[in-house]
């Protein structure tokens, strides 16, 4: 009964026939009911990350998490946590290597070629293709990560990402700044933010990520009904 949860019941604190708040409000809504989960969160995510070769696992498991809070579906934060980690593993792979590994690289195409840019301006070529691949992955990675866990293959699920974060790109850019902006000043500045690295420092830029796209994957690929892992077996009562 501990690791299963009742999903026909709305969310913790929410009345079934009370409209849903928008803007700051949801989001502080959302923290206030949520508080406990992001903070268990961000542990679960810190300790799987220690082997290293779990990474992507863990990465994409925080955003399922949290994109269940946007969604306002009820959240059992160490069972939807270690479930979402076991079930898309694969997918996990994949969205890291198409998203964090041409943005390192490419992010440091642009400090290399803008360097030597000054004395060859021929290197302005080379630094304006890694300028356009760094900021195509930036914009578009967040919409992946939700495009997978929406069970998108994953062809369709880039080709749906890079049409929202190149078409639709004013979500995106408030996500990817304050995600990855919050993300970087927190490793930046170990180890001065050890404590809010180890206790926030992680869910709260993926939730202030995912709550600025959370109406643009809800248009464009919902959530199913049920997790892929309740699909065969009913909650314990």
């Amino acid at each position: 009964m501990f690791f299963h949860k009742d999903y026909n019941v709305p969310g913790p604190g929410i009345r079934p026939d009370e409209p849903e708040k928008t803007g700051p409000a949801r989001l502080l809504q959302i923290i206030q009911l949520e508080v406990g989960s992001i903070f268990l969160l961000n542990l679960l995510f810190v300790a799987c990350c220690i082997p290293v070769v779990t990474i992507p696992p863990a990465i994409f498991a925080m955003n399922q998490v949290i994109r269940k809070m946007m969604l306002d579906k009820p959240v059992l934060c160490f069972y939807d946590y270690r479930t979402a980690f076991r079930t898309f593993w694969k997918q996990s792979y994949a969205a890291f290597f198409l998203t964090a590994v041409p943005m390192a690289a490419s992010g440091f195409g642009v400090w290399f070629y803008l360097i030597r840019a000054a004395e060859n301006p021929v290197m302005y070529l080379p630094f304006l293709v890694c300028s356009t691949i760094f900021l195509v992955t930036l914009l578009s990675s967040g919409c992946l990560y939700g495009a997978l866990g929406a069970g998108l293959p994953l062809r369709s699920a880039l080709s749906l990402a890079l049409a929202l974060g190149l078409g639709k790109p004013l979500r995106p850019i408030v996500a990817a700044v304050l995600g990855y902006g919050l993300l970087a000043f927190g490793i930046l500045e170990l180890p001065i933010s050890l404590i809010y690295v180890l206790a926030l420092g992680f869910s709260v830029p993926c939730l202030l990520s995912n709550f600025f796209l959370r109406t643009l994957l809800r248009d464009h690929c919902p959530m199913p009904e049920r997790e892929p892992w309740e699909e065969d077996s009913e909650p314990e009562t």
